[in-house]
């Protein structure tokens, strides 16, 4: 019944074809008995019975041809723990479908505002649109939830994909991507499912030239392998999940107000294509407030000299012109004033122009006062053809009617200020987006069998063997084994207790030894250890950089570089990209670490060599990608990065036993 009373409210004008055995009609609509009663095949159908008649009416409907059906029970597969028989249960259901596609189970449905076609059980709040975004939501509450949004957003498709049994989120979005009055798609998702299907989603999405907004929950409850090193304990799943984001091309958003106000910005808009903002507003706070806010990402350049002078001369001696600008109230109520004064600000080519405005409640006060820089913000949008923005600080500070007419003059409104900036800096990060193609991610093989844990010698000499530089060591099991083959080496030597995890916690290092007698005496308090690695010095070291890969439960095998030794758990200043990963991709990283300055050389010091750094990581990664099926774990801490050359000097490396 309530499937009916939706498709009636949106005014659904197809024919509806109730099925139920002991009803005559449901809200005025003519029911059918059974499904071979019905007069041919549904085009689409809605199946709100329990998970066994579910099964049974799929294979009907696919038997005689229908176009496609939402299966709503639930007690499938996301019951599993409970119910050993979902899995099964829900294998039989995708048999039954056959070729017909399906939506669910345990899900809601579709609803298309573009067409009228809401196929939803429950209440929602769109209405028909003739444009606008789609949004996929592995969750239908919170699919309602975000159509009772007040913002503005035209929403032209909002589809649920429950347990995608056989039809999923990328093979929804690729056909919303089909049709031209999507703009923009947002992706709800709390797993990735089939990453080798979003693959094709994402390419598909470029070349369709449609941006792509993710909210990705779960980032923390995802179950992970026991770890024994620094980087699984700093790489968690949120890092997996971002890399493969970014690597996707899609933008991470990390709020449902955030997600919406972004696919509203780009729904307009689309794409910056630059970070070159401007601020408009008649108050200093304002102004200071949305300098203080805006994230680094944002730049607020200077305007022109050309219109600095325009601006001067309308504004008057008091006024000062910066970006973010405060206009004052000197022409507050001269629409033509400013309009010309908008008009400037918008004529000096920023990539967005942003007008703060917070109109008065209209239940208390008279917000007609504000009609002047509505109607000026129009004007000059109408005669200049920016990219313009109104900016609300607190999100129910604009309504909806508003938001509509701002719209309808071709200017976007942003509901909240701390949201509306995280929106415009997810625009600006889709349109800095490489057009480089990658390589598909690497995706190991489920692993099994006995894991094994390579020890530093062991971990260091295979590493060695695919290019990695590592300092000349040897071994020995006893003290008086040691004494005797030190003289190998040249000192300054470091000597490490082995059979520790984490040696330097455990006093198992010493460093800076210069003679025999310091090598003795260092040997002698190390306890609890199982032989002993000497190995020369490293010295001009600029700074210790953590280099690691760790596998994620889905087999994505993640690269993560970082302040390294026994601050990189305490700084956590890391990067992460997905294998296989390119130099550029590898140099971006570091770039991005805090630790970079250092690396340049701070303060006038000597810096790194920088590709020297990324030449070996790259043979850290390479080792990685071989042993793609096997590795667990890798992790070299640290990395030395010295004036001249890269040395790994502390590794561990867990493994499936098979693979050794």
């Amino acid at each position: 019944m309530n499937v009916i009373a939706q498709l009636q409210k949106s005014g659904f004008a197809g024919q509806i074809w109730p099925v139920h055995p002991k009803r005559d009609e449901i809200l005025g609509v003519p029911c059918f008995r059974s499904i071979e009663d019905l007069p041919g095949a549904p085009d689409a159908s809605f199946i709100g019975v329990n998970r066994e008649a579910t099964i049974e009416i799929v294979k009907a409907l696919s038997e005689m041809g229908a176009g496609g059906a939402t299966c709503f029970a639930s007690g499938f597969l996301e019951s599993e723990a409970e119910n050993s028989g979902g899995a099964d249960l829900q294998a039989r259901l995708v048999e039954a479908a056959g070729d017909m596609p399906i939506l669910g189970p345990n899900c809601y449905g579709i609803l298309n505002y573009l067409d009228t076609v809401t196929l939803w059980p429950d209440q929602h709040g769109g209405q028909k649109v003739e444009r606008g975004v789609g949004i996929i939501a592995q969750s239908s509450n919170i699919a309602i939830n975000m159509t009772m949004q007040h913002r503005g957003l035209p929403i032209g498709y909002v589809v649920a994909a429950g347990n995608q049994a056989q039809t999923g989120v990328s093979q929804i979005g690729e056909a919303l991507l089909a049709d031209e009055r999507v703009s923009a798609i947002g992706l709800y998702l709390e797993g990735f499912g089939d990453i080798r299907a979003l693959e094709q989603f994402s390419a598909k999405a470029r070349l369709a030239g449609k941006s792509v907004v993710v909210l990705k929950i779960g980032r923390s409850e995802k179950a992970q392998l026991a770890t024994m090193t620094h980087t699984a304990s700093l790489a968690g799943n949120s890092a997996v999940s971002s890399a493969l984001i970014k690597r996707l091309g899609f933008i991470e958003v990390r709020s449902i107000s955030v997600f919406l106000e972004t696919l509203k910005l780009l729904n307009h808009v689309g794409p910056l294509k630059g970070n070159a903002i401007c601020s408009v507003s008649c108050s200093g706070g304002e102004a200071s407030l949305i300098a203080d806010l805006a994230p680094p990402s944002i730049e607020f350049r200077d305007f022109s000299l050309a219109q600095r002078q325009v601006l001067k001369d309308e504004l008057g001696p008091i006024v000062t012109i910066c970006n973010p600008l405060d206009y004052h109230t000197f022409i507050w109520g001269d629409v033509p004033k400013m309009t010309k004064v908008f008009a400037a600000v918008m004529a000096d080519q920023f990539d967005l122009c942003v007008f703060i405005l917070d109109v008065p409640r209209n239940d208390r006060c008279d917000p007609s006062s504000f009609d002047c820089a509505i109607e000026a913000i129009l004007a000059a949008k109408k005669a200049i053809g920016a990219n313009v923005a109104v900016l609300a600080s607190l999100p129910e500070n604009i309504s909806e009617a508003l938001n509509a007419r701002f719209a309808e003059g071709g200017v976007v409104s942003l509901n909240g200020m701390e949201e509306g900036l995280a929106a415009i800096e997810a625009a600006v990060g889709l349109g800095q987006i490489t057009k480089i193609k990658h390589k598909p991610v690497l995706i190991g093989t489920a692993l099994c069998g006995v894991l094994n844990t390579l020890d530093e010698v062991q971990s260091k000499t295979a590493l060695s063997k695919a290019g990695v530089n590592v300092p000349q060591s040897i071994t020995a099991p006893i003290l008086e084994v040691l004494m005797k083959a030190y003289e190998a080496l040249e000192f300054p030597l470091v000597l490490k207790g082995l059979g520790i995890a984490h040696k330097t916690e455990a006093g198992a290092v010493a460093i800076n030894l210069t003679n025999a007698d310091e090598l003795e005496n260092a040997a002698l308090k190390m306890t609890g250890v199982f032989g002993f690695l000497a190995e020369e010095m490293i010295s001009d070291v600029v700074a210790e950089i953590l280099v690691g890969v760790t596998r994620d439960a889905t087999g994505l095998l993640l690269l993560t570089i970082g302040a390294g030794g026994v601050l990189a758990e305490l700084l956590e200043d890391t990067a992460s990209v997905l294998l296989p990963a390119n130099d550029e991709e590898i140099t971006e990283a570091i770039k991005s670490l805090k630790l970079y300055k250092i690396l340049q050389g701070y303060r006038g010091k000597q810096g790194a060599d920088i590709p020297a750094i990324v030449d070996q990581i790259a043979k850290i990664a390479n080792y990685a990608e071989t042993h793609k099926d096997v590795l667990i774990e890798l992790d070299v801490n640290p990395l030395m990065a010295c004036h001249d050359r890269a040395i790994a000097v502390d590794a561990l490396i867990r493994m499936q036993a098979e693979g050794n």
